[in-house]
């Protein structure tokens, strides 16, 4: 029987070196990011957003104007579309809010009298009981989840008013360097490799603006269909719902859902279940539509990714990080699609020259 051969691997302590600086360097990296999660976050919704407003300063590009003033251009009209809808919206908005805050004490009556559409909870499963147990236990905080300290409630508020001016700011900058910093970062590439990275770039910014751009189209025809549908059953709250379905439509394929069954169970409340039925049969419709002839145009198109992928995507991005996951999922997918895309072109094209 033959003794089989003994192989000797010599790995040069350069090598071993090596791979454990790479190793450090990674999790230095991870740990910066765990940390800088905030800024990180803002940083990537402003590079989303100039995506979306970048083919509007090219357009102005064609036209004669210098990048800096067409990109201060499209900032401002976008400023002044965004400020005059805040004047339509939020008056109405604040108000609707209010008389609903108003309402809730008489929706609680009937509730605890066993009146009403819901009244029914009480009455055989005493749900109005239950809670008041549950307040006296753990206060009003610890039912509805709210057990952070008042300090840390107003420190998120701050957080977020500086996280929304650090994005507007952030947006104007990408779209004035954006295209001259990635223009130098192309060029410490080498010739033979730049027009690949060149092409998968294009690739990328095309998905991501495509994406972002119909997204923001589909919400706004949602929220303004669903306000429209909810002033027509004679609702006193069209205005926040129509503005809550428009957020909540943001989320791919679960946010238009979650939106029908909100409004509906307000609906139901507020008037009668003959206009609920009429609002459960419009959302019906309107996902109809919108998952087959909305979405297909702007993710077939621009992320060119299948449903099913759509799907899978949308529920990790919500696994890993919530609501900000599942809006950022298919853009990163569609980008993920377009590396692969150029590594296998890269692979074919090796392969036919030898």
């Amino acid at each position: 029987m033959a003794t089989p051969e003994v192989r000797v691997v010599a790995v040069r302590p350069r090598t071993i070196f090596l791979v454990l600086g790479i190793g450090v360097l990674v999790g230095l990296v991870l740990v910066l990011g765990y940390l800088a999660w905030h800024v990180l976050t803002w940083i990537l919704i402003a590079a989303l957003l100039a995506a979306a407003l970048n083919p509007a300063v090219e357009a102005f590009e064609r036209r004669g104007l210098r990048r800096a003033y067409a990109a201060s251009v499209v900032f401002v009209i976008a400023l002044l579309v965004i400020t005059g809808i805040g004047f339509l919206v939020i008056p109405p908005l604040v108000s609707q809010v209010t008389d609903f805050g108003n309402a809730v004490p008489d929706f609680i009556d009937d509730l605890t009298a066993g009146r009403g559409p819901f009244g029914w909870l009480q009455d055989e499963y005493q749900i109005v009981d239950r809670i008041r147990a549950a307040i006296e236990e753990q206060g009003v905080g610890g039912v509805l989840g709210l057990s952070e300290p008042v300090l840390d409630i107003v420190r998120s508020v701050v957080t977020a008013v500086v996280g929304v001016i650090t994005i507007i700011f952030l947006t104007y900058f990408m779209l004035l360097e954006g295209p001259r910093t990635v223009a130098g970062l192309l060029n410490l590439l080498p010739d033979a490799t730049r027009p690949r990275y060149e092409r998968v770039g294009r690739d990328i910014y095309q998905a991501i603006s495509g994406y972002v751009t119909g997204n923001l189209l589909i919400s706004l025809i949602a929220g303004v269909l669903a306000t429209i549908v909810l002033f027509a059953v004679g609702s006193a709250y069209a205005v926040a719902l129509g503005l809550l379905v428009a957020v909540l439509d943001l989320i791919p394929l679960a946010g238009a859902t979650l939106a029908a069954i909100i409004v509906s169970t307000v609906i139901f409340i507020e008037t009668d279940w003959i206009r609920c039925i009429v609002v459960i049969a419009f959302f019906i419709a309107y996902q109809q539509f919108e998952n087959h002839v909305l979405q297909p145009l702007v993710y077939g198109r621009t992320v060119q990714l299948s449903p099913l992928a759509v799907l899978c995507a949308v529920l990790i991005g919500a696994q890993l990080a919530g609501i900000l996951g599942a809006l950022l999922a298919i853009p990163v997918a569609g980008s993920l699609l377009a590396i692969v895309r150029e590594v296998l072109q890269y692979r074919q094209e090796t392969a036919a020259e030898t």
